[in-house]
C-alpha cells in the first residue's frame, strides 16, 4: 500500500510540474475563493442589513454593528485585493506601492455602497411593480436569486472599473453558482433591472444595458463566435439593449454590433443576430403544434418522437 501511495504522489508531483495550476507555493498567493466568498456574504450583509443575518438588529446598534463589519471587510479585501495587483500589476504601478494601490482602491469602493444601494433600490422596486406574485419589496430582497445576483454583479462591476484582477470574477462566478444567473462584472448595466425567475441567464462582458429593461429565464446577451480566442479582448463583442426593452424567455441575442432599439419587445426563443430599430416587436415564427387524441393515436401505431 505504501509503495502504491509513493507512486501516486510521483504521479501527481510530475502532473504539478508539467501543468502547474497550483496555488499557496513559493511565494506565489493568488486571491483565496473561500475568502472572497466571505468578504461577499458580508458585502450583501452591509448593502441590505438585517437580510442576511440570523440574529436582530436593535437600530440603537445599527451604526456600531455596521462599522465592526465594515473594519472586517477592509481588512480582508485589502489583502486579497494586494494578492491580485501582485498577480497582475498595473504596468504604471511599482512594485513597492501595491499595498498602498490596494488600500486606497478597497477604502474607494467601500465608498460607493451607498450608491450601490440606491441602485438596488430601484432593481427591487422594479421586480415588486414587474412581477405580480411578489408581496412587497422586502419579499424581493429577502427571497428572489435575481437581488443577490445583481448586488454582487453591480459591486463587482465597479472592482472591475478600478481594474482589479480576479476578484471581481470570483465574485459573479459565486453569485452564478448561488442562482443559476451568470452576470459578468464587466457588463454595464442600468437601473431598474429585473429577471424575473432568473435562471439560466447569461450576460456577457461588454453588454450594455439601459434603464428599465426587464428579461426573463434563459436569455442569452452572448458573442456571435469566440474563434479568434484571445485576440478578441478589449473589442465590444456582447449586444446592446437600449431603455425600456423586454426580452422573453430562451431568446438569444448575439453580437457586439447588434442593438435593441429603445422600446423593443424580443419575444421568446428569438435568436436575433441584427439589429432592431426602437420600438419593434421581434417574435419567434409559431411552431406547427399537432393535437391528437391519445388512445387514437395508440391505435394507429404511429412512430411518436419529441
Amino acid at each position: 500500500m505504501q509503495s502504491t501511495a509513493t507512486q501516486l504522489t510521483e504521479s501527481l508531483a510530475a502532473s504539478y510540474a508539467r501543468a502547474g495550476g497550483i496555488n499557496h507555493l513559493d511565494g506565489k498567493n493568488l486571491p483565496s475563493k473561500r475568502t472572497i466568498a466571505d468578504i461577499t456574504c458580508d458585502l450583501l450583509r452591509l448593502l441590505f442589513p438585517g437580510f442576511f443575518d440570523e440574529k436582530l438588529i436593535h437600530s440603537s446598534e445599527i451604526k456600531t454593528e455596521t462599522k465592526a463589519l465594515l473594519e472586517g471587510v477592509l481588512q480582508t479585501l485589502e489583502q486579497e485585493t494586494h494578492k491580485s495587483l501582485e498577480y497582475d500589476p498595473p504596468p504604471e504601478a511599482p512594485k513597492s506601492e501595491l499595498h498602498q494601490l490596494a488600500r486606497s482602491s478597497t477604502f474607494e469602493f467601500l465608498e460607493g455602497l451607498p450608491r450601490i444601494r440606491e441602485m438596488l433600490q430601484a432593481d427591487a422596486e422594479a421586480a415588486y411593480h414587474g412581477d405580480p406574485a411578489a408581496l412587497s419589496i422586502e419579499e424581493v430582497i429577502v427571497a428572489y436569486p435575481f437581488m443577490e445576483a445583481i448586488a454582487v454583479q453591480r459591486m463587482a462591476h465597479e472592482l472591475y472599473l478600478k481594474k482589479i484582477p480576479l476578484i471581481p470574477r470570483i465574485m459573479t462566478e459565486w453569485a452564478h453558482a448561488r442562482t443559476g444567473m451568470d452576470l459578468h462584472p464587466g457588463a454595464r448595466i442600468g437601473s431598474h433591472f429585473f429577471v424575473d425567475h432568473c435562471t439560466g441567464t447569461v450576460v456577457g462582458e461588454t453588454c450594455e444595458i439601459g434603464n428599465h429593461v426587464k428579461m426573463y429565464q434563459g436569455v442569452g446577451l452572448v458573442a456571435r463566435s469566440l474563434a479568434e480566442g484571445q485576440r478578441l479582448r478589449g473589442r465590444k463583442r456582447h449586444p446592446t439593449i437600449e431603455d425600456h426593452v423586454t426580452i422573453y424567455a430562451g431568446a438569444t441575442i448575439m453580437g457586439g454590433d447588434t442593438v435593441v432599439g429603445e422600446g423593443s419587445t424580443i419575444g421568446a426563443n428569438v435568436f436575433l443576430t441584427s439589429s432592431v430599430p426602437a420600438h419593434s416587436l421581434v417574435v419567434q415564427e409559431e411552431a406547427k403544434v399537432k393535437v391528437m387524441n391519445k388512445k387514437d393515436h395508440q391505435r394507429q401505431n404511429w412512430d411518436f418522437q419529441i
